[in-house]
């Protein structure tokens, strides 16, 4: 039974907002993002700047309006994941696209991100004017919303993704996290006490002056968060750098920060795109459609890709449910698929190679496999739950087992 139109917008709507879940930026709003406001004083450091609480730091991001930029913007990941030859990426991205479609749909870049070390060329002109470039060897990917069009061009592969700004682009600048701003709107999101900020002295960031931002978890149990500091530019209020540090120590899972910026106003022609000549163009109109298509190819005859359980609409509209609260938050997704993860087979087998990357659980729940990383770890149910927070594994067991 094929779904129709609708059915594959809800699916593709349903499988970005999954797909979130395990991007780092994500997971940082949905178990990081709570600020509790402990007043703190700035210490002393280059450059001096005048003293300032958490507080009114915080404030100062909210109130920033920065709306002109151009920069360079570095972003680094280091999850813990094994390196397969690519296999990580692939599969992520392969989550966000369905595995077909086209390679210049902004979705099947954010996975990308998750991993390694990237450059990213930034620049903005108000709210109709934006433009991001992965930078890559011998290739570039770049993401323009230029009034009411939103290109996205893939150098490498020679295609091209237009849709357009009904909402004023947002849509489409949100599935591709440019700047440190991106990541800390994330972290600060929602104000709750399971946190402390504190400011802690000042740095220099691209040569701007900045203040130091520090949120840390007030009780570390459960938690895979270490902490998160951000440099704020203390002119502007901008986000000049983010950082990400696990409970367990070592490299930041999440580094993002300029490299260099300026406030000018970026040349018109910075936003200007044309497709090139012989280009592959794929409407956004059209990718809904191509993504039905390559999954009803993947279902095969007779088998049927719209599985019972939790419908896929539900999922896109009302989202994961949320156990837990503050750092130790978890979403919840029934994917009505029984049996675990679906294998090649359509038989849901975690038993092969995927299983085999996971540790195997059990509970009231009945049987699981916990996926884990530096930071964000994931408990896959047989009975077709999927359990997703920066939280340890015993957190999301007891959650799976409790059901709180």
């Amino acid at each position: 039974m094929a779904p129709n139109e609708s059915e594959a917008d809800d699916l593709r709507t349903g499988r970005r907002k999954a797909a979130r879940y395990v991007v780092p930026v994500t997971v940082v709003g949905v178990a990081a993002a709570t600020i509790g406001l402990v007043p703190a004083l700035a210490a002393s450091g280059d450059p001096n700047l005048p003293k300032i609480t958490a507080q009114q730091l915080i404030e100062k991001i909210a109130k920033s309006d920065v709306q002109q930029l151009s920069g360079t913007v570095k972003v680094s990941t280091d999850l813990g994941l094994p390196n397969l030859g690519g296999l990580e990426s692939g599969l992520a991205s392969g989550a966000a696209r369905g595995g077909d479609g086209s390679s210049a749909d902004p979705t099947s870049k954010l996975p990308e991100l998750a991993s390694g070390t990237h450059t990213l060329r930034v620049a903005a002109d108000g709210e109709d004017r934006q433009k991001v470039s992965l930078i890559e060897s011998a290739a570039e990917y770049s993401l323009i919303h230029n009034g009411k069009d939103v290109w996205g061009y893939d150098s490498k592969s020679n295609e091209v993704f237009h849709g357009t700004a009904a909402d004023g682009g947002k849509k489409h600048r949100d599935e591709v996290p440019a700047t440190p701003k991106d990541f800390a709107d994330e972290a600060l999101k929602s104000v709750d006490d399971t946190t402390s900020v504190k400011v802690d002295g000042t740095a220099q960031v691209a040569g701007r002056d900045a203040y130091k931002l520090v949120i840390e978890p007030k009780h570390a149990s459960g938690t895979t968060v270490g902490a998160i500091s951000i440099a704020v530019d203390a002119k502007t209020g901008l986000p000049l750098k983010f950082t990400l540090t696990p409970a367990s120590g070592g490299a930041a899972v999440v580094d993002a920060g300029f490299t260099q910026v300026s406030f000018a106003k970026p040349a018109a022609s910075t936003f200007d795109f044309t497709p090139p000549k012989g280009a592959k163009v794929t409407e956004e109109k059209d990718a809904a459609k191509e993504a039905r298509q390559g999954a009803e190819r993947k279902a095969g005859p007779g088998r049927q890709f719209h599985e019972p359980g939790a419908s896929h609409k539900d999922l896109a509209e009302n989202g994961p449910k949320v156990l837990g609260k503050g750092w130790n938050s978890i979403a919840v997704f029934d994917t009505g698929n029984k049996g675990g993860i679906p294998s090649s087979s359509g038989k849901g087998d975690l038993s092969g190679f995927l299983g085999s990357l996971g540790d195997q659980v059990s509970g009231k729940f009945g049987k699981g496999t916990v996926f884990s990383t530096r930071l964000v770890n994931a408990l896959i149910t047989d009975n077709g739950k999927v359990y997703v927070g920066a939280v340890t594994k015993d957190t999301l067991v007891k959650a799976a087992n409790t059901g709180q």
